[in-house]
């Protein structure tokens, strides 16, 4: 066991704080970051923040075009996202300038990439009634076996209409317009909800087109095997339709498509029956790097189950089951663009709107615990995009206080030398004392693999845990070099206070002491030197 000498501090300064933004230095950095890529031997690619809100709804002013470019001009590290406009939306004048206008003309200028948010594209298969009403042989819809069409698009169905209604989805005049004015961009994320109804795997007999092809009586795991390899071909249809519908080559060549969670289960062996809501198979623990070009899965406090942001049904040991599948992805499909979504489960119209249930348990929930909290997730999975979800009623006014953390705790990856060197360089330090607390109906194949990351520390409760377990700190650690001249960086956060001296175990060197705050607190540990340095954020 290793003891602490030395504390001190490495301070972090905030973008534009000491002289004026370099506003194309940053759209550098951000275009840079964009396209590194996965396997760059300078290292992972630092982070940028996102949004869900695109702001192009009249009830208030959201996280429009416009205001992203202002807040890149401000020197922080954002990737803009223009509303996609349906393909029934067939106009630009007056509200397409006002809203596309201005943003577009200067993310040219800047060379910017760009994201596109959409619905889920595929829903007009299933909510325009030229496709609902095709005959049965056409239609890509759930086709029961007594003939009645369903509103679910089926992974059996037709492939050509798929791909039409992508093609829809892109030949619109709002996106030749854009492509008129932006001819040349380094990247075009096209981002899908991807939440339409589909036909799940455990329903599959009640398709017939899959009993036609397969009848009665086959394994779990064919029909997830064969709904898999169907949603795969269909996906790429429409995505393959969305390109077609580009007009210029450089928007053909860059565009890439995303999916809200195109990605494995974070309920991961979470209850015996979580197999029903996945389409795992052999080798293979989801089919959506496959079926996609990224995904953005939730790092969410859902208000409508119990999960929490400190007890173990929580986004932080969920996420703990992501590190192999994103392994396993960037194998499949050495492109996957990776990216989180978070949220904290904030809807305050709602009874069960999770800032009111923290009030209601007498705990103090502002800004420094979302950060604490989305720092987590940012470390343990070091995405490109942290994207913030928040409702389209929502304006900046509400959003700003939060959002703001996020930005900062992108920006302070690029702009300190510690952070950014351990962003790109360090390997995540699984806790191989103790297994994921998610154990039910786990695969042979994953039994060993790491699945749990989260540090001992002295406030660790004593197991077994169950999914109300209190966690009082959250602590994982990243580490570079080799023995005897590691480097760790220590990361602590404690939702509910900050607590001080704090004994946190880092696997392969021991206990050291640490300070777990609200916000989370960062320690880089020097093995040579036997040093431990606190990395204080000054803002």
């Amino acid at each position: 066991m290793r003891a602490l000498i030395v504390i001190a501090a490495v301070l972090i300064a905030a973008p534009g704080s000491a002289q004026e933004v370099d506003v194309e230095a940053v759209a550098k950095a951000i275009r840079a970051e964009a396209l590194r890529p996965n396997d760059d031997p300078a290292g992972r690619p630092l982070p940028l923040a996102g949004h869900w809100n695109t702001g192009h709804y009249p009830r208030a002013r959201g996280m429009d075009p416009a205001f992203e470019i202002g807040l890149i001009e401000q020197g922080h590290y954002v990737l803009p996202s223009f509303h996609h406009q349906p393909y029934w939306h067939r106009g630009w004048a007056g509200v397409g300038e006002k809203y596309y206008g201005a943003a577009i003309r200067k993310a040219a200028k800047l060379r910017l990439p760009l994201t596109f948010l959409g619905t889920q594209w595929e829903h007009g298969l299933t909510d325009d009634k030229h496709y609902f009403a095709l005959p049965a042989d056409k239609n890509p819809n759930v086709i029961t076996p007594d003939g009645k069409i369903v509103k679910k698009v089926s992974p059996f169905g037709p492939v050509e209409a798929w791909r039409e209604v992508g093609r829809k989805w892109t030949a619109t005049p709002a996106l030749q317009k854009l492509q008129e004015q932006y001819t040349n961009p380094p990247l075009v994320i096209f981002l899908s909800n991807n939440e339409h109804a589909k036909l799940r795997w455990h329903q599959a007999e009640t398709s017939k087109r899959y009993l036609d092809k397969y009848g009665k009586g086959k394994s779990d795991n064919f029909k997830r095997e064969v709904c898999g390899k169907g949603w795969i071909e269909r996906y790429r249809a429409l995505q393959a339709g969305m390109r077609d519908g580009l007009t210029t080559p450089a928007w053909k060549k860059n565009a890439i498509f995303v999916g809200y969670e195109a990605f494995g289960p974070a309920h991961f062996g979470r209850w015996g029956g979580w197999k029903e809501y996945s389409l795992i198979v052999k080798g293979r623990v989801t089919p959506w790097p496959l079926a996609w070009d990224g995904g953005t899965p939730s790092y969410y406090v859902h208000n409508w189950n119990p999960s929490t942001d400190y007890t173990v049904w929580s986004p932080h040991v969920e996420s703990n089951n992501w590190p192999f599948m994103l392994d396993e992805a960037w194998k499949l499909n050495p492109k996957y663009w990776w990216e989180i979504s978070v949220w904290d489960g904030y809807q305050p119209k709602l009874a069960n709107c999770m800032r009111k249930t923290y009030a209601k348990r007498g705990q103090k929930y502002g800004p420094e615990r979302y950060r604490g909290f989305v720092q987590f997730g940012m470390w343990l999975m070091r995405p490109r995009v942290v994207r913030e979800f928040r409702g389209w009623t929502d304006d900046v006014k509400t959003m700003m206080p939060y959002f703001k953390e996020i930005l900062a705790s992108v920006d302070r990856v690029h702009e300190n030398r510690t952070l950014r060197e351990f962003w790109r360089k360090g390997k995540l330090v699984p806790n191989r004392a103790h297994k994921h607390p998610y154990q039910q109906n786990i695969p042979a194949e994953y039994r060993d693999v790491d699945r749990w990351f989260l540090l001992d520390t002295s406030l660790t409760p004593k197991r077994p845990w169950t999914l109300k377990t209190e966690i009082p700190v959250w602590a994982i650690a990243l580490v570079t070099g080799e023995k005897p001249n590691r480097r760790w960086l220590v990361y602590a956060q404690s939702p509910l206070r900050d607590r001080r001296n704090i004994d946190v175990v880092v696997p392969g060197y021991g206990k050291i002491k640490v300070d777990a705050t609200v916000r989370g607190a960062f320690n880089l540990l020097d093995e040579a030197k036997n040093v431990a340095e606190r990395v204080v954020d000054s803002r």
